[in-house]
């Protein structure tokens, strides 16, 4: 409940012990004013990773970054990870890139997240690095906490070509269909 919620309102929910409650109520209700908010990578139909994402008005913690506000014309990416046993086999370059195209049928025309310089362990806040490797720029610095930023129009033709060299790959290593990001 990190991005759902403001400080004050995920302490309570914490201390109430509602936090899947709110968790539930916070997909549901994104879903219906806004529309899909997520997607799941699935390797031989085993859930592999996911991203959460939604424009920075549904995102209250955004605002208490340092780096904030986000852009209007942008969506959020406010978290994602991808399980150990498939990480560093281009699942999540896969999933920012299915995000991507997902936004840009909406009009969308950017990504934005809050990246971490300091990342350590998986939490929230992604690592700068990893953003900054499948294609973010950084729009506003800070020593810690950068602002970063993908433009769509850029990540719909490299993502093409990315899938073009994932399809070769993937092809000649497994069997037809072992990889459906959904």
């Amino acid at each position: 409940m990190f991005w759902e919620l403001d400080p004050v309102s995920k302490q309570r929910a914490e201390d109430c012990g509602n936090t899947e409650l709110e968790k539930e109520a916070w997909i549901s209700a994104t879903l219906l004013e806004w529309g899909s908010c997520g997607k799941i990578v699935y390797v031989d139909g085993v859930p592999a990773g996911y991203v959460l994402f939604a424009p920075p008005l549904y995102v209250p913690r955004s605002v208490a970054f340092p780096t904030s506000p986000a852009s209007a014309d942008a969506a959020l990416l406010m978290t994602a990870y991808i399980l150990p046993e498939f990480q560093g086999g281009g699942l999540g370059r896969m999933l920012v890139q299915g995000m991507a195209k997902d936004l840009t049928r909406r009009g969308i025309r950017a990504i934005e997240a809050f990246g971490d310089l300091k990342w350590e362990k998986p939490g929230c806040v992604l690592p700068a690095e990893y953003m900054l490797a499948v294609g973010f720029k950084t729009v506003r610095p800070h020593h810690r906490f950068p602002r970063l930023r993908l433009e769509l129009k850029s990540a719909i033709s490299w993502r093409e070509d990315v899938e073009v060299a994932l399809e070769r790959l993937l092809g000649s290593m497994s069997p037809e269909g072992a990889l459906r990001p959904v």
